[in-house]
């Protein structure tokens, strides 16, 4: 198995609601989405889908508590006044902020903002972690 993830894909309760919050992000459905089944976006090398919770459960083979599922998606920018933007957006959007932008212990900024569905997204800048043109991490 080669060292690269291709895919996350989120479990949703509600599609359309979803689609429409990442949607007042900014991000745009890829036309391979499915309309009322499934959503994909083109994240510039991974693919992140919007799909139904129950369903996504299923087709994993786990049972689905409802909490949290030990996962938190995280998105690098390159100043902390973009970590704040983005929060704030996400915020508007209908995110809940789980941890205002601040420095951090490993000398960054960063904050979390949940989805609707409680998926925390982690909003970042990593000196450790200079970001290429395309915005990809570089391990240092």
């Amino acid at each position: 198995m080669d060292q690269r993830i291709t895919l996350v894909t989120l479990g949703v309760r509600d599609l359309s609601r979803s689609i429409a919050f990442y949607g007042a992000l900014g991000w745009r459905a890829h036309p391979s989405s499915v309309e009322g089944e499934v959503a994909f976006f083109d994240t510039g090398g991974l693919v992140v889908g919007l799909w139904s919770r129950d369903q996504l459960a299923e087709d994993s083979g786990v049972d689905d508590g409802g909490g949290w599922g030990g996962v938190t998606l995280a998105h690098n920018v390159d100043e902390a006044e973009q970590v704040d933007v983005i929060l704030s957006g996400a915020v508007a959007a209908g995110a809940r902020l789980a941890r205002a932008g601040a420095p951090t212990p490993w000398g960054g900024y960063s904050g979390v903002f949940v989805d609707p569905d409680g998926h925390p997204w982690e909003i970042a800048v990593n000196p450790g972690w200079p970001l290429d043109e395309a915005g990809r991490p570089q391990l240092g």
